[in-house]
């Protein structure tokens, strides 16, 4: 019995493997997505039964002996992502798989450790990467920056850091985050981006107005900052870093997890939080410097290789003080302030954060679609609201204390949409077009006059871009945008000044309501703002590449430029506008040479921007108002010439030491002055000498010297004014620049694995090692108190 029940199971195993027929052939065909050209030597995997085969010339694959049923192919490529293919075997089969060739063609030249310029490119564009990120982590956006040659940064002390862009600043500069670009009030010279540095996956910076994608008015250059990626793979990963520092007592925690799954969901979470106490010059402390930041961000979708969908949003929250001694209440103050060397007020270290202080929330919710289109290109359409809500709080007394001085609400909706067609790698094009709308309202119960008015801003973008490939060395962009702006405001002025200004000549028209001191009015402006680029690229050899490129861009002036009419406290001064300002036009040519050969990487940056009808604000004398005299800065224009060489020098001597330099060179001309222009950048050199061991933990280590020389080149815009507790008249210098100055800086760092998934990263970082006192020309508050002195800095970062 026991050997009939065996001789049975054995022929039903027979007749089931017979009855599988497993002579079944799977022939199939990989191709470009976008061309349909055959991509050879693809390799596709069947997992389960271990069998792989590789694509031919023609791109046709064979595998053969295949049982019916379904089956996952895994189909790879070294330019293109991976795809898991599921297959139904019926028969012999035929599959054709479409594989993405163009994804990671881009031929990348690599310039130090954390930049990376791509030569298919035509502007001049550098990729800080997510390691630089990390360790700017509880920095700002501009301390960031600051590592790409030309990247300079307008501070009002420590936390508030604009970046400056071979010069430019402010609404010159747009900022791009996640595909918003970032509506935030730039226009203050006092307003840092809002942007948590921590849900960046990488930086890029491009030079000039060749990036008109992002907009036509970007005469500086454009800031994009880009989610870590996404893979389309069952996984769960994050990473947590702490920093704790002594200058300011600050501690800043940051932490993100991501799930993926291999159907193409995903979520990623993030957070941060930032907080510091006063900061320490070299000498005494900086009364009411600290900050106090709160960010959130979630990103999740569905991402496929032919379409997907995202949704984002995130919320910033910043607390800042400003350093206490620049609240002048009258030019008595300024001009104390200006002949002390050390700050009027300084109290004990204290984390509160008093009057003068900033507080804005920031917050972005965008969603966005994509569909790619076999042998053609991708359509992505999207959509984002901003809601930006700024405080500035000024020492007051009395029953209004704790009202700001400064209340204003910027709303922002963008629709816009993209098309790039693709199908032909030797010419690729870029249309797009974008619509927003944007609302201001300024607050009228501060107790203070408005210093920018209710506004309604409509602007409406449509754009076309080329890319050519000439052939293997050669490469062509070009580019062209139109832009129209409307900005439609109601504003009080006061008749004094009305007329003062002339405006009773040249804009009587505007007056909607004569209340007697005041005058309501309705500007409406209209711009029509067309910008260009061309460029081209040419690689001579392995060691030897030249780009070459001209940009031509409009600006129309922002509301601050237009209506500026009052007292900005945390500036200090009184700030007016012009309502005859046109917009700017720049036409800027740059050429960059890159070389590299033998451990040495070299890359020159030279450019030339002449700007018409440029915007700058300027000292014009002093005011007596309620609150006392003040200094009076007022917008103007002239016709400018910017010009420059940016370096970046990277040398290699051996597997384990490494050599860095970045340099920056640039002029201002006031052409119709024929003087220097207002706050252009000192020359900076910055040397780093870098040492590397993987054996070691992967132990780095890295001194750095950094040298910025006097601004010798700059206008005398200093003033007279009468003293009235000294009956005399005083000479206001607030034009001379800070002596030169050096420092030195150091960073150290090791990598210990825990486990076959997680490591943890910890690092020393130690800045301004010798505690120099110094100040920077850049620094509004230059005139109060001196920089930071020596900081030392931990940080532990947990990757798992």
């Amino acid at each position: 019995m026991k050997h009939y029940l065996i001789l049975v199971m054995v022929s039903c195993i027979i007749n089931f493997t017979h009855s599988q027929n497993c002579e079944q052939n799977l022939f199939g065909s990989i191709q470009d997505f976008h061309d349909g050209t055959p991509i050879i030597g693809a390799t596709v995997y069947i997992k389960t039964l271990n069998k792989y085969t590789t694509s031919d010339i023609n791109g046709k694959f064979t595998i053969k002996n295949l049982c019916n049923g379904n089956l996952v192919l895994i189909v790879s490529h070294l330019a293109c992502e991976t795809q898991h293919v599921k297959i139904q075997i019926k028969g012999d089969t035929h599959y054709e798989i479409n594989l993405e060739h163009h994804t990671e063609e881009l031929n990348e030249v690599k310039i130090d450790g954390s930049a990376t310029r791509k030569l298919t490119k035509t502007s001049q564009e550098t990729l800080l990467k997510n390691d630089v990120i990390e360790r700017y982590s509880a920095s700002n956006l501009g301390d960031v920056l600051k590592q790409v040659s030309g990247v300079s940064s307008i501070n009002t002390g420590n936390s508030i850091v604009k970046p400056v862009i071979n010069g430019l600043h402010s609404s010159r500069v747009i900022t791009n985050v996640n595909g918003v670009r970032l509506q935030d009030q730039e226009w203050g010279i006092e307003h840092a981006p809002s942007i948590d540095l921590n849900m960046a996956g990488s930086i890029s910076v491009i030079k000039g107005s060749n990036a008109l994608a992002y907009g036509g008015d970007a005469i500086g250059g454009v800031i994009v900052l880009n989610p870590s990626n996404i893979s389309i793979k069952d996984s769960l990963y994050g990473k947590t870093i702490i920093n704790g520092q002594t200058n300011g007592r600050g501690y800043n925690l940051t932490s993100s997890l991501t799930k993926t799954w291999q159907k193409g969901w995903y979520i990623n979470s993030q957070g941060t939080l930032k907080r510091s106490g006063d900061f320490k010059t070299t000498n005494y402390n900086l009364t009411n410097t600290g900050l106090n930041s709160k960010g959130v961000s979630l990103n999740t979708g569905y991402k496929t290789f032919e379409q997907g969908f995202n949704v984002y949003y995130s919320y910033l929250n910043n607390e800042i003080g400003i350093l206490r001694t620049s609240h002048i209440g009258n030019i008595d103050d300024l001009v104390n302030a200006i002949n002390t060397r050390q700050p009027l007020v300084i109290e004990n270290f204290s984390y509160r954060i008093n009057a003068p202080r900033q507080e804005i929330t920031h917050k972005i919710i965008k969603t966005e679609f994509y569909k790619r289109f076999k042998k053609f290109g991708k359509l992505k359409l999207h959509y984002d609201f901003q809601k930006n809500q700024r405080f500035e709080y000024d020492i007051r007394r009395g029953s209004d204390r704790d009202l700001p001085a400064i209340d204003l609400t910027l709303k922002t909706h963008t629709l816009k949409s993209n098309l790039k067609m693709d199908s032909n790698i030797n010419s690729i094009y870029n249309l797009g077009v974008n619509l927003s709308f944007q609302n201001n309202f300024a607050n009228p119960d501060t107790g203070i006059r408005r210093l920018i008015p209710d506004f309604d801003k409509f602007d409406f973008g449509v754009f076309a871009i080329s890319n050519f490939k000439l052939n293997d060395k050669i490469n062509l962009d070009l580019g062209l945008r139109y832009d129209f702006n409307k900005i439609d405001a109601k504003k009080f002025y006061i008749a004094t000044r009305w007329e003062e200004r002339g405006y009773n000549v040249d804009f009587s028209n505007l007056i909607i309501d004569d209340l007697g001191t005041q005058l309501l009015t309705n500007p409406v402006f209209k711009y029509h703002n067309i910008s260009a680029s061309a460029g081209i690229s040419h690689q001579f050899n392995d060691n030897n590449s030249v780009i070459i490129n001209y940009g031509l861009s409009n600006r129309a002036p922002n509301p601050s430029e237009l209506f500026s009419d009052g007292l900005h406290q945390s500036t200090a001064r009184l700030e007016l506008g012009d309502l005859r300002l046109e917009q700017e036009t720049s036409n800027r040519f740059s050429a960059t040479y890159q070389f590299k050969n033998n451990g040495l990487s070299v890359n020159l940056e030279g450019f030339a921007n002449h700007i018409s009808d440029y915007i700058f604000i300027k000292p014009t004398g002093t005011e007596l108002t309620i609150r006392g005299a003040f200094p009076v800065w007022g917008y103007s224009k002239t016709d400018a010439l910017l010009f420059g060489l940016d370096i970046t020098a990277n040398y290699t001597l051996n597997e384990n030491w490494f050599l860095s330099n970045k340099s920056a060179f640039i002029k201002g001309r006031n052409l119709d002055k024929k003087e220097a222009l207002i706050d252009i950048p000192s020359f900076k050199t910055v040397n780093s000498l870098r040492y590397y061991n993987k054996k070691w933990l992967n132990f780095n280590t890295e001194l750095q010297s950094e040298l910025v020389l006097r601004q010798n080149d700059f206008p005398n815009n200093n003033f007279e004014t009468f003293i009235p507790s000294t009956q005399n008249f005083v000479l206001v210098d607030i034009s001379s620049p800070p002596s030169a100055y050096h420092l030195m800086h150091f960073e150290s760092d090791i990598t210990l694995k825990l486990s076959k998934k997680t490591n943890l990263n910890i690092g020393l970082n130690i800045t301004n090692i010798f505690n120099s006192s110094y100040r920077e020309y850049l620094n509004r508050l230059r005139y109060f108190a001196d920089d930071l002195g020596r900081n030392f800095m931990l940080q532990l970062k947990l990757n798992y």
